[in-house]
């Protein structure tokens, strides 16, 4: 049997669909598993033993009918059994559409029924889940080549032993111990504005972990974000920059995976780096902009290593009152609807729930 996955758009979505992938392969093991993903998200897909090809569709294609259409028939050449679309838009309709599959699966969107032969309806919000949405529906496109019930529902990023020990010596250039202390990476700046928890308030949390736990501080942020991350490091105290390992940075999604496997926890804005941690198994305690969509992201939270604040567990009237256009408009005001005093005493009990204290 030979599989296509299909998920576009961004890492945390493509991570998320390796789910797809792995009960797959456990179901037929001799099947040939294909991923179909953008570029920028290959290095998270690798060493996936459940995936054995990553096919990358580039802009450079999608931007162009001609080039699509002959990357559709080359795709239609593979002769795939099975596509699964987790992204269903018009380039993905078109590839499913005419790649000859007998099993074409994807969600139902009214006219998706032209496209695909299997549209499976998703859970709405509201429907509750300890695993989140992004995973429950995800399941669901199973469905039609799975009957019995799903226990592998966690995504997983695989790394090679030398890109841990890769890792491990660049923190010993950094003169981090790893195992000594705590090691813990904030993810400083969202991936946009909106998604951004005001860099002076989480400048008051950096200095709260340091005063609670002494421990080593490391960033995530990109090469064009520098200056908004100097503008954090700026907004700490004394003491806490002396825990602040600033120019401790990796070049690519690999090294980035090694070091944050290394690390005790994450905490930040919430997106794909939290995905990825998770992925790691490396706890999480994230920060939701009030206009994400909390139902479908807050994933993994009955595990105790995985926390998150999200506005509308605490003031839900608020979005009874105004849309979610409404209240990413106003953002900063909405940020501020979440006192950091509770903010800072949920980050302790999860400190005293990892049991994660001074060395």
């Amino acid at each position: 049997m030979k599989i296509l996955v299909i998920q576009q758009k961004r890492i945390g979505d493509v991570l998320t669909s390796t789910i797809l992938c792995n009960n797959l392969k456990n179901k037929y093991p001799d099947a040939k598993i294909d991923y179909m993903c953008y570029p920028n998200c290959i290095d998270v897909l690798l060493e996936n033993p459940s995936i054995n090809e990553i096919i990358v569709l580039t802009n450079t294609v999608r931007k162009s009918y001609p080039k699509l259409f002959k990357f559709i028939f080359e795709i239609r050449k593979k002769k795939y059994d099975v596509v699964i679309d987790a992204y269903s838009k018009l380039e993905t309709n078109l590839i499913t559409f005419f790649s000859g599959a007998k099993y074409k699966i994807s969600y139902d969107k009214g006219y998706s029924s032209f496209f695909y032969n299997h549209n499976i309806k998703r859970f709405k919000n509201g429907t509750k889940s300890e695993l989140g949405l992004a995973i429950d529906n995800r399941l669901l496109l199973l469905k039609p080549l799975i009957s019995e019930p799903i226990t592998d529902y966690k995504p997983k990023i695989f790394l090679r032993k030398e890109e841990i020990e890769a890792a491990e010596q660049l923190l010993q250039k950094h003169e981090i111990i790893y195992g000594q202390k705590p090691l813990i990476m904030f993810g400083i700046l969202g991936s946009e504005w909106y998604k951004t928890y005001p860099i002076e308030k989480m400048a008051k949390i950096i200095d709260f972990t340091v005063e609670k736990l002494d421990a080593d501080i490391v960033f995530n942020y990109i090469p064009s974000q520098l200056e908004e991350a100097q503008k954090v490091y700026d907004f700490c105290d004394e003491k806490t920059k002396n825990n602040i390992h600033f120019d401790l940075y990796s070049e690519g999604l690999r090294p980035f995976l090694a070091l944050l496997s290394r690390c005790s926890m994450l905490i930040g804005n919430e997106g794909g780096a939290v995905n990825m941690a998770k992925a790691l198994s490396v706890p999480t305690f994230s920060l939701f902009s009030p206009s994400v969509d909390k139902e479908t992201w807050q994933i993994f939270e009955n595990e105790k290593e995985n926390v998150s604040i999200h506005l509308k567990d605490l003031k839900p009237e608020i979005y009874e009152e105004h849309d979610e256009k409404y209240i990413k408009e106003h953002t900063f005001k909405y940020f501020d609807e979440y006192p950091l005093e509770l903010i800072l005493e949920k980050l302790n009990d999860f400190f005293n729930e990892l049991n994660v204290k001074k060395a």
